[in-house]
């Protein structure tokens, strides 16, 4: 799609992902394909858990399903049941560190794995969004919408909990510091991710007490876009049209949110969770077809500047016109 270092990932030896059935010989049939995901609360987990799922089937699999209910411990766990279950390979959507040693007996009992936002060395392959261009992206569109200057507030609970979410918030951070102009206001927020919208929105009308009309010039939620739905809220609720927003992931009900008039939600970096799951489950097959795969595959995003791009992106990913 719209990712300008494509060339380049495909020169330093980086896989870009393909469509899902490109090649119509593979085939998981007579395989049983364990499919373990951190939750399916959340859009983005469900999608990518639903890609995995479907595209084992199709290729004539058997899914063995595990959701952890967005409990990480739960999730590391649930691996445990799926290496006692005789499944033939693992996908494993997102989680923390505590998946690795589940990952570590499942590659020792010969079961391959593979993960979807979970760089692992116990891993065939990780699919996966380009997360260092989310960052850099994010960032430039955000100082951009500012003028380069101004206070910014950023939710920032998981930068050291997530890999995925320190490379997207260290990258934001990276490309600020091309912007002496902007201050990121400290102490940074911590969203909650359960009721992550009603969470950000009232600590989204604390923070407008603090900095009143003028002080504050925008707020980005350095890993994903739920609490985002909070932050907007909140500003609506305040009447601060002065401040804007901006966030990462692109989900169809905050692309929405931006293909309102006036909407001071301006920026985002829209992913395709369902493709990214579905591709993780076809490069199982590949694994079992005798293909070598590299360590990662990477999935295109749909940058997200302004309400035209918003009611583009939610177009081009399937979820119908905002027109």
């Amino acid at each position: 799609m719209r990712n300008p270092i494509k060339a380049a990932l495909a020169c330093a030896g980086l896989a870009l992902a393909t469509p899902a059935f490109a090649d119509g010989h593979l085939s998981l049939d007579g395989k049983t394909i364990g499919v373990a995901v951190v939750g399916t609360q959340h859009f983005w987990d469900r999608e990518a858990f639903n890609g995995a799922t479907s595209t084992v089937e199709m290729l004539g699999g058997t899914v063995v399903p595990v959701d952890g209910g967005r409990d990480n411990q739960v999730h590391a766990d649930n691996h445990d049941i799926l290496l006692n279950s005789g499944v033939d390979a693992v996908i494993s959507i997102l989680g923390d560190g505590a998946v690795e040693p589940k990952f570590e007996a499942l590659k020792n009992a010969g079961i391959p794995v593979f993960t979807v936002d979970h760089p692992s060395p116990h891993a065939v392959n990780n699919t996966t969004s380009d997360n260092y261009y989310m960052g850099t992206t994010i960032g430039r569109y955000m100082a951009d919408a500012i003028g380069g200057e101004g206070k910014v507030a950023v939710f920032n609970a998981f930068e050291n909990a997530l890999r995925i979410c320190g490379i997207r918030a260290g990258l934001w951070k990276y490309v600020l510091q091309d912007y002496p102009g902007i201050e990121i206001i400290q102490p940074e927020l911590a969203e909650e991710f359960a009721n992550a919208p009603e969470d950000a929105r009232k600590k989204t009308l604390d923070l407008l007490s603090q900095y009143p009309e003028g002080t504050l010039d925008a707020i980005h939620v350095g890993c994903w876009d739920q609490p985002a739905i909070g932050v907007v809220q909140a500003l609506e609720e305040a009447g601060r049209t002065d401040v804007i927003v901006t966030a990462l992931d692109g989900g169809p009900d905050t692309l929405e949110i931006m293909a309102e008039d006036g909407s001071p939600f301006v920026a985002n970096v829209a992913q395709q969770p369902n493709l990214i799951g579905s591709t993780s489950a076809t490069n199982v097959a590949r694994h079992f077809a005798g293909e070598t795969l590299l360590p990662q595959t990477y999935v295109d995003v749909l940058p997200v500047n302004g309400q035209a791009e918003a009611k583009a992106a939610y177009a081009e990913l399937g979820y119908g016109s905002l027109d």
